[in-house]
């Protein structure tokens, strides 16, 4: 039996005092390299000033949960140090949730501990550190690493 097509949802995530995450695209699956639709957020100020992005992959594929993770997340330089990377992914759960994610695998370089620490107050838990393939197109630095995180959405 076929399953459904996807349907992206309606989304009206509530702002934090000092940042609005904006929905910038859906992306359906056959439409990016990891194969499964996403959604792709733009963190904003409240004066509308460009902060950082916030994807939200939903779906899971051995490419997602090994290297690229169903969340990924980037915040400018002069935003950094203010948790907005772990605001932005906590906004995010619940979207997850309606899409019938129970949990979330996340990425990050070894050596990034700001990742590490962002993903440690969100309360994900480590699973080790994977080797990326040489051939793998997704930038994994020059150690070709990955570390996993498991993060439950409830």
């Amino acid at each position: 039996m076929p399953s459904a097509a996807f349907e992206f949802c309606e989304i009206a995530l509530p702002s934090q005092d000092d940042f609005k995450l904006v929905l910038a695209e859906c992306q359906p699956a056959e439409s990016n390299a990891w194969r499964v639709p996403a959604y792709l957020f733009h963190l904003r100020s409240c004066s509308d000033q460009y902060m950082g992005a916030i994807r939200l992959r939903v779906g899971w594929n051995e490419d997602i949960i090994k290297y690229a993770g169903q969340v990924g997340y980037h915040v400018e330089p002069a935003f950094r140090g203010r948790r907005y990377a772990e605001r932005a992914c906590r906004l995010l759960l619940p979207l997850a949730r309606r899409h019938g994610l129970d949990q979330l695998w996340i990425t990050c370089q070894p050596d990034n501990l700001a990742s590490r620490r962002t993903l440690e107050r969100l309360g994900a838990e480590y699973a080790g550190i994977l080797d990326v393939p040489c051939g793998y197109p997704l930038d994994a630095g020059i150690e070709r690493k990955k570390a996993c995180f498991r993060l439950l959405t409830c």
